[in-house]
């Protein structure tokens, strides 16, 4: 079970390979779609109503995350981010979070700088296998990404309030 704090103020995620199980869907019209699971939608409803701010932080730009936004007023959707350190670092100062105040999720070598930045740092079951090595602390939820990682986070902060 992850070990986390009723101190955490924001959830900061990236998205493909967190929200999705990293699979992009490509129709005949060279449209991209990707599958979400409601278990995370919902555990980001869970968050938000229990006081925790949420962040997204993707280096892929997609319309999807608009979703996010539209849905449930998430100020803080970041895509095509290949910087994912330094604008975690903005939201920070932003709004005034030390670094054991925020939890940062992420799957892969991309996420390194931004799970650097915070105390809390966690990977899905999914998580790519250099990840670990790289990064001190980090925790793995039991759910892999696109199947309730996200919700497994959020039952546990939820419960900690």
């Amino acid at each position: 079970m992850l070990q986390l704090s009723n101190e955490i103020k924001m959830v900061v995620s990236d998205f493909d390979g967190v929200f999705t199980d990293g699979s992009v869907y490509i129709s005949e019209k060279n449209e991209v779609q990707k599958k979400l699971n409601f278990k995370d939608i919902m555990g980001v409803s869970l968050l938000i109503k229990a006081g925790i701010n949420f962040a997204i932080i993707s280096g892929e730009q997609s319309n999807i995350l608009n979703y996010f936004k539209d849905k449930f007023g998430i100020e803080e959707i970041h895509g095509g981010i290949r910087q994912k350190g330094i604008v975690l670092d903005e939201i920070m100062i932003k709004y005034n979070l030390k670094p054991s105040e925020v939890l940062y999720i992420g799957d892969d070598i991309n996420d390194i700088a931004a799970m650097e930045l915070v105390s809390y740092r966690i990977a899905p079951k999914n998580v790519n296998p250099i990840l670990p090595f790289k990064v001190q602390n980090l925790q793995i939820t039991e759910a892999f990404g696109g199947d309730g990682a996200i919700r497994e986070i959020a039952d546990i902060l939820v419960g900690l309030k």
